[in-house]
């Protein structure tokens, strides 16, 4: 198992106030537990450990459609593998469908 350097973090966004959801390294748990569907809208960040500053992403649920383009550099370091960055935006589609 690949040691991750990087994690993600749900949110769950209602009107000015965020709710931390969950943190996660594997896209497994991050598509099968922490993307739920809410009442509100989801943002995801996706954090390298132990390092200050922004995150390196940022997505919510209703504005995401550049989330595949700004996942292509981690495909191509090897971070993350095509496959798993191609469901974690179907999946995240999924959800912005239904807080629409």
């Amino acid at each position: 198992m690949k040691f991750r350097k990087l994690y993600w973090v749900t949110e769950e966004v209602c009107d000015q106030e965020s709710r931390v959801n969950g943190v996660f390294t594997s896209f497994v748990d991050l598509i099968d537990k922490g993307l739920t569907n809410t009442r509100c809208r989801t943002r995801l960040s996706l954090f390298k450990l132990d390092c200050q500053g922004p995150p390196l992403g940022t997505w919510t649920t209703d504005d995401f459609v550049a989330m595949d383009d700004d996942l292509a550099p981690f495909v191509s370091s090897g971070e993350f593998s095509a496959e798993d960055c191609k469901a974690l935006v179907e999946a995240f589609g999924k959800i912005a469908q239904v807080t629409a």
